[in-house]
């Protein structure tokens, strides 16, 4: 499992070093998360504090970003937007994961009627548009992080059911499969030590892909109102504000929506380049 860890991250590294523009949205990743993690440390203010400014002020030296309805400045609640619109993303991704390489372990494993069962629910869950299930979710569960998280596995988890599966299915009829077999190891042991390590630069991979969809899930619910809820800011939500105050502050869409957009471009060509550098199935796309 060590070899097989270094490997992936050697190939990353290569990659990077052969590819500067996988380098640089990497670069531009870590700095936006380092910005969102550090936020409270920096010197900007409060993003939950009452305002104490001039409403929907326009960017000047005391707001560098503008300030929002309330007075307050808008450049700490963009910076908290990245963090919590992260964090609620990749704790969705994370979770979404984990449920698809056990799910997608089994399927290819045991195949036959359990492989189909599993097809079919994959199937079922990608009929419901995001929208739709987190109207469903938030009535149920009440708008909230807990409600966009539902929503993000639900959405995400037959992707990772589909590629784990795919690339299970090849690994499973290998010969250090068979032998584990013939030598009387367990199923959960075959699967978890003799499968899942081949099973990990795919399992990263897609993880970059449902990272940026999940991010545009938790956007578009606070943008409706049914994910982060004030006082506490996401992405999503600031620009659901600005969008609010278009014809008299435009300035307040134009931060969050080009952080937004800026986040999700670098993940998506991280992600590229791993899917180069990794290529766990060459020629076959990971989406």
């Amino acid at each position: 499992m060590d070899a097989g860890r270094n490997s992936i991250l050697s190939q990353c590294s290569k990659a990077m070093r052969a590819d500067p523009l996988m380098a640089i949205a990497a670069g531009v990743l870590a700095l936006l998360l380092c910005v969102g993690v550090l936020g409270p440390l920096l010197p900007i203010g409060d993003p939950t504090a009452i305002g104490i400014g001039p409403r929907l002020a326009p960017p000047s030296p005391a707001f560098p970003l503008g300030s929002d309805e309330l007075g307050r400045s808008f450049l700490p609640r963009v910076v908290g937007g990245i963090l919590v619109t992260f964090q609620v993303a990749a704790t969705a991704v994370l979770l979404t994961g984990a449920l698809g390489a056990v799910i997608g372990l089994i399927a290819a494993y045991y195949r036959g009627r359990v492989d189909t069962i599993v097809a079919r629910l994959a199937d079922a869950l990608f009929a419901f548009p995001a929208i739709i299930l987190g109207l469903m979710t938030a009535s149920i569960l009440g708008p909230g992080d807990l409600s966009v998280i539902v929503v993000i596995v639900a959405a995400t988890l037959p992707l990772f059911i589909r590629v784990v599966r795919s690339v299970a299915l090849s690994i499973a009829s290998r010969e250090f499969v068979t032998a584990a077999e013939v030598a009387g190891a367990s199923p959960v042991r075959i699967m978890a030590m003799h499968m899942l390590p081949n099973l990990m630069g795919a399992l990263i991979i897609q993880f970059t892909y449902a990272l940026s969809l999940g991010m545009l899930i938790e956007s578009g619910l606070s943008f409706l109102g049914l994910g982060t809820q004030p006082p506490y800011p996401s992405l999503g939500s600031l620009l659901q504000l600005g969008a609010t105050y278009l014809a008299i502050a435009p300035w307040l869409v134009f931060a969050p929506g080009v952080t937004l957009a800026l986040t999700i471009l670098a993940i998506n060509l991280l992600g590229d380049g791993l899917r180069h550098a990794i290529d766990p199935l060459p020629g076959r796309a990971l989406k």
